[in-house]
């Protein structure tokens, strides 16, 4: 995390906050009054405003904690780390532990001055997790125990434990610790799918290492997508978690854990009402494997895809916006083998609607390798349905060619091309390869980058040169289909 940033998402690293959604508040009371005249008529409207407004009692949030916080924990960590390790982990959040009571704290980097020791240095770590099995399954965030040596779990009833870590997902942030213990009060787990925004969340953690502390707030979004967290989509909340809550509970009415708070967004290192939890649906997943084997193995069914736009909609014949964009399909792939294309919009995946690329990855990545997925798809027009055997995660590469001085004519192309030039890639390629892109031109607006093969204009397979200046031309709005780097996407340049 870059500390010169005016605000961060970061680890609420030792965050260990749970949320509980509970209630409503109570309304206020309305007596009825006789009135006559125009007085009356504006009781009898207010009388109706108000009753559209159901008033129940507020959240009982005394029992909610007195029955799950026992379940909630106390992890302490001594590791190393690098200094100016800024990868977003946590593994830089923890301090030596001389100058900082609270050596875990992601935020109190801030108030350290600029002399840092060189090399790894040993690290003192404050987080939260919570108790899942009765002998002494714990999940917490996996940034929270990153590079340990060590790890001690604190219960309520103040008595201690070594703790083993069976496994560690960096990828969605989850860890799954081991203690010698039984009988252990352990927390629900609920369905994250069922959460609404609105609902009443209540957080139980171990803030600046203030243990069993509870907060509540209400789930102000789901499925947030946030930078280098691709895999996991986020539930938001205003419910105050600060560093210390990582790995601990977000809890609904029902008493039901429904999410681990991980991450905060912050300009100071305090909370500002912006948290993120991960779904326990995907912890479930995670914690299962991780249990299992040590390790997640995710499947994957072989496309490179993108959000659709209303932009990108228009230009496919297509009424709204909702779906996601295959922009490719990787050969072999079980996307291939089931008859996926690019430029197919999935819009279903087992039943439920996918409205963006996120929500199809997230999606798929909770299957295990052989599950099958029901794709409902898009394609010129009519609805096809196609069976998806989720497969390895198999990485493939895409060679992008490189620059030659052979460049087109730019006089020739549409104007929503100005500031751009081309070339044939080489090795002989197909398509058309962008050399260069000047700043703030339209081609740039447009998004077009050095080193863009295009391979498509405006649904025209472009095999040269004469191809695209050919297709290129004009005033009308540009379709380009492009490989750029190891993937492939669509652009509009309107």
């Amino acid at each position: 995390m870059n500390p010169r940033r005016k605000f961060q998402v970061m680890s609420a690293a030792t965050l260990g906050a749970g949320v509980f959604a509970l209630g409503a508040w109570a309304g206020p009371h309305i007596e009825q009054v006789a009135l006559n005249g125009p007085a009356a008529s504006q009781a009898a409207t207010a009388a109706v405003a108000s009753a559209a407004v159901p008033m129940t009692e507020a959240p009982d949030y005394r029992s909610i904690v007195a029955r799950f916080g026992p379940a909630v924990v106390n992890v302490r960590v001594d590791g190393t780390a690098t200094p100016g390790d800024d990868d977003g982990d946590g593994a830089a959040e923890r301090g030596s532990g001389q100058d900082n009571p609270f050596g875990n704290d992601p935020f109190f980097r801030f108030f350290r001055g600029p002399q840092m020791p060189r090399g790894p240095v040993p690290t003192h770590g404050l987080g939260s997790g919570f108790v899942v099995t009765p002998d002494g399954v714990i999940l917490t965030n996996a940034h929270v125990v990153k590079g340990a040596t060590k790890v001690m779990v604190k219960l309520s009833d103040r008595h201690e434990y070594k703790a083993k870590v069976l496994g560690s997902d960096p990828a969605t942030d989850i860890a799954v610790l081991k203690i010698d213990a039984h009988d252990l009060p352990i927390v629900r787990l609920g369905d994250s799918d069922q959460l609404q925004v609105g609902d009443y969340v209540l957080a139980i953690g171990a803030p600046y290492g203030f243990e069993q502390s509870a907060t509540s707030g209400i789930v102000s979004a789901k499925g947030r997508s946030l930078p280098g967290d691709s895999s996991v989509p986020f539930i938001q909340t205003d419910a105050a978690v600060n560093p210390g809550n990582s790995g601990g509970a977000l809890i609904n009415l029902k008493g039901e854990l429904v999410g681990i708070n991980s991450q905060i967004l912050s300009g100071s290192g305090g909370s500002i009402g912006i948290g993120f939890a991960i779904p326990v649906n995907l912890a479930k997943s995670v914690m299962t494997q991780l249990i299992a084997t040590g390790k997640v193995e995710r499947g994957r069914i072989g496309v490179v895809g993108q959000n659709l736009t209303p932009e990108l909609a228009k230009a496919l014949g297509l009424k709204d916006a909702h779906g996601a964009l295959v922009a490719r399909v990787a050969p072999g792939s079980p996307a291939e083998k089931a008859g996926l294309k690019a430029e197919d919009v999935i819009v279903a995946a087992n039943g439920k609607a996918i409205l963006d690329m996120p929500e199809l990855r997230n999606l798929i990545g909770l299957l295990k390798v052989g599950d099958k997925v029901e794709l409902t798809v898009l394609r010129g027009g009519s609805t096809k349905q196609l069976t998806v055997v989720v497969g390895k995660n198999v990485e493939e590469k895409i060679s992008t060619g490189g620059k030659n001085g052979k460049e087109s004519g730019p006089s020739t192309l549409s104007p929503k091309l100005k500031g751009a030039t081309f070339g044939a890639p080489e090795e002989g390629g197909k398509g058309v390869q962008v050399t260069e892109v000047e700043q703030n031109s339209p081609a740039a607006e447009g998004g077009l980058a050095p080193g863009d093969v295009i391979l498509a204009v405006n649904r025209h397979e472009v095999n040269g040169l004469d191809d695209f200046q050919k297709y290129a031309s004009g005033d009308g709005d540009l379709l380009l289909y492009i490989r750029r780097g190891d993937g492939a996407l669509y652009l509009v340049l309107q």
